[in-house]
């Protein structure tokens, strides 16, 4: 592994590409921790620190996982890359259903830039309902079930504003992944998701570490890299389907008779059903509170 990242940093193209990559994963990173204008940083981390401990914690702390803490910070990246991933999942259902959609979809490559400015529109529109869900929230106090004012301004004006930084961070990481899956080492969505669960690891790890022992920690640390390796098993998977070409003869020459494979891959829908099912699991959690909040009422 140490030989294979020393030859990966020898080659010029690959380096750039890998610097390339890690600076945006960089920048993605600061902006999930620089707060939104408008903002009372020291009153959301006080209501975060609240919340982690209590009843509602599982919740919280799904969509810390997916922000990378950034949501509930209501930080510039707060709507981070969900609008697009819903996005682009609306718009693969939509192929099903339109048939303008799926003629772009047998076009190619421009019926399939088309499809991708389709999704970029779709993913801005998502971005500004995520964003005022989230800005109305906070302003009534049910973001984080916390009586400190987290909105320094809860003006029309103050509020709109923060939707727009929201907006324009969501359009500015769905740039981000475009440009690491282009320009960079590829997979730009899903680098940028594992940048936010990554940057949660150890903060986890030290709260497992001191509420469990080294014991629970070191079993946990085991079973994490079971499975990774696991995923990955299962990623690098591949059913080679063998192809066989007929020959023909020009002339007095044969072309043709050669044999290849088709390799299909065992996990095509890559990491999009894994992200619905986490969510589906808080489902009837999310259910059993709220129905609770409302007998309390």
């Amino acid at each position: 592994m140490l030989s294979a990242a020393v030859s990966a940093l020898r080659n010029r193209d690959l380096r750039r590409q890998i610097l390339f990559t890690l600076g945006l994963v960089g920048l993605y990173r600061l902006g999930a921790a620089l707060p939104s204008p408008g903002v009372n940083y020291q009153a959301v981390r006080a209501c975060v620190d609240q919340v982690s401990g209590g009843e509602n914690a599982g919740i919280y702390q799904l969509i810390n996982l997916f922000s990378g803490g950034a949501m509930l910070q209501l930080a510039v990246f707060a709507v981070g890359i969900v609008p697009y991933i819903t996005a682009s999942i609306i718009t693969q259902l939509l192929t099903v259903v339109v048939p303008r959609f799926e003629q772009l979809r047998k076009e190619g490559q421009s019926g399939q830039a088309t499809l991708t400015q389709y999704t970029r529109y779709l993913s801005i529109a998502l971005a500004v309902l995520h964003a005022t869900g989230l800005v109305a929230l906070a302003a009534r106090g049910q973001l984080l079930q916390c009586d400190l004012d987290i909105l320094a301004d809860t003006s029309i004006f103050g509020m709109i504003i923060i939707v727009l930084v929201m907006t324009a961070g969501a359009a500015l990481v769905m740039w981000f992944g475009e440009q690491i899956t282009e320009r960079g080492v590829g997979n730009g969505m899903s680098l940028l998701i594992f940048a936010g669960i990554a940057a949660r690891i150890p903060g986890e790890g030290k709260a497992i570490l001191d509420s469990k022992g080294p014991l629970v920690f070191s079993l946990v640390c085991v079973g994490a890299f079971l499975v990774i390796v696991a995923v990955i098993f299962v990623e690098q998977g591949q059913r080679r389907i063998p192809v066989q070409y007929a020959k023909r003869v020009v002339g007095r020459k044969m072309y043709g008779g050669s044999s290849t494979y088709l390799p299909l891959k065992v996990n095509q829908a890559g990491v999009i059903p894994v992200i619905f099912a986490s969510s589906l699991l808080y489902l009837p959690n999310l259910v059993a509170q709220l129905t609770q909040s409302t007998n309390s009422t």
